[in-house]
């Protein structure tokens, strides 16, 4: 892979990361303009979060499979081509008849969405690999820029989620779909022009043991993944909106919180290179980091389930609100770790192989906690969400325990 002076490597990460946040605008605002939509037509919130199962799904297979592609033809290929199947689900949504029976639309809905999950892991995993061949001075580089861009692009999905919203009342279904769709061809168009395209190219693995026969880290790291962010979508897709309105939250105010819950979530992940023990050589401090939180995470679902489940009060879903906005802040240092680590422990070559694989793991976790998210609030309402979170987050935990740590050189010691 080709070296690229200082200059171009900035100039490179800022188009990448432009096109990945306007990209993840729409991302956000196409969920929330299908949640409002399908309310207004009268889905409850389970048959909503099917909507979303294939979306999920496609991330699995995409992501895995992603990281080879990028590899093999080039990160500013795949950006493009998950631009492009993101255009091709806002027209495909733009097509949407009133008319269609409700498993007509379910289905047409669920097909878009597809689309839009592939779509959208493309565009992650060639974005995140981009970090990994531009980024110049080292570990504390690559942790300043993986932080940035991860924190900043979940609170461009939570702007998204409200942009929805907002285009949804003033321009209607169909025309802010038509607008987004025209804002990714401009986006499309400063990819194609501005990105060298051998950004990230490299020699692919050759057969699919080898594609998926990673290091024993990347592994365990995978294996994490799927569990914290099942934790974390096992009360946040259908467990939690339930609860609230059960509460007698409006849509608005449901919607707003969990706006603002990702944008502030997004913050902390930006931030979270000032708040975690940093090391030379990036990972003999940055793995004890990552155990830490983890544990720390797990109490928060854990006492949140137990002051509902036991203490009467008359707000529950005020104490709900605020424990997981504690939750968020662990969860978004959390998170910054993970994507900081899979990059670290990636070999350059190859890096994005490593990270599709890595995002498959996070892909499958919120497939898994949208499954029982549904399942376990029809089951035992959210105190049996929290408690699910819980047990995924102690097997993360025990996963990040196994970690390798490297040992301190002497240089290191001393300091």
């Amino acid at each position: 892979m080709a070296s690229t002076s200082p200059g171009s490597a900035v100039r490179n990460y800022s188009v990448v990361t432009a096109a990945y946040f306007l990209f993840t605008l729409t991302d956000g605002a196409i969920r929330m303009l299908v949640l409002l939509h399908f309310h207004r037509l009268g889905y409850t919130p389970f048959m909503l979060a099917t909507l979303f199962l294939l979306y999920e799904t496609a991330g699995i297979f995409t992501n895995a499979i992603g990281g080879w592609l990028a590899v093999r033809f080039g990160i500013p290929r795949m950006l493009a081509c998950g631009l492009s199947l993101q255009i091709a689900g806002l027209v495909m949504l733009s097509a949407l008849d009133p008319a269609w029976g409700a498993a007509a639309s379910v289905a047409w809905v669920v097909a878009a969405q597809g689309l839009a999950g592939v779509a959208k892991d493309l565009t992650k995993t060639a974005s995140k690999s981009a970090i990994k061949a531009t980024a110049q001075d080292g570990a504390g580089q690559l942790f300043r820029w993986v932080a940035w861009f991860t924190g900043s692009k979940n609170a461009t999905k939570g702007a998204g989620f409200y942009l929805g919203g907002m285009l949804l009342q003033l321009a209607g279904f169909r025309p802010a779909l038509w607008l987004m769709a025209a804002m990714l061809v401009l986006v499309f168009v400063m990819v194609w022009t501005m990105l060298p395209r051998m950004l990230g190219r490299a020699k692919a693995s050759k057969n699919v043991r080898e594609l998926f026969a990673k290091s024993s880290a990347i592994n365990l790291l995978a294996a994490a993944r799927v569990f914290l962010f099942g934790a974390r979508d096992v009360w946040f897709v259908v467990g939690l909106p339930v609860f609230l309105y059960a509460s007698g939250w409006s849509f608005t105010q449901v919607s707003g919180f969990l706006a603002l819950w990702t944008i502030g979530y997004g913050a902390v992940q930006a931030l979270a290179p000032s708040v975690v023990r940093r090391s030379a050589d990036g990972l003999s401090r940055e793995v004890p980091e990552a155990r830490l939180w983890s544990a720390i995470l797990v109490t928060v679902p854990l006492v949140l389930a137990g002051l509902l489940a036991i203490v009467p009060m008359s707000r529950p879903d005020i104490v709900l609100a605020v424990g997981l906005c504690l939750f968020g802040v662990v969860f978004a240092v959390m998170s910054s770790l993970h994507s900081y680590l899979v990059l670290a422990y990636a070999g350059s070559e190859k890096a994005a192989e490593d990270v599709g694989f890595y995002y498959a793991a996070n892909a499958a976790g919120r497939l898994l906690g949208i499954i029982l998210s549904g399942a376990l609030a029809q089951a035992g309402g959210i105190v049996a969400c929290l408690a699910g979170s819980t047990a995924m987050l102690f097997l993360c935990w025990m996963l990040t325990l196994l970690l390798p740590v490297p040992r301190p050189q002497p240089a290191m010691i001393a300091e």
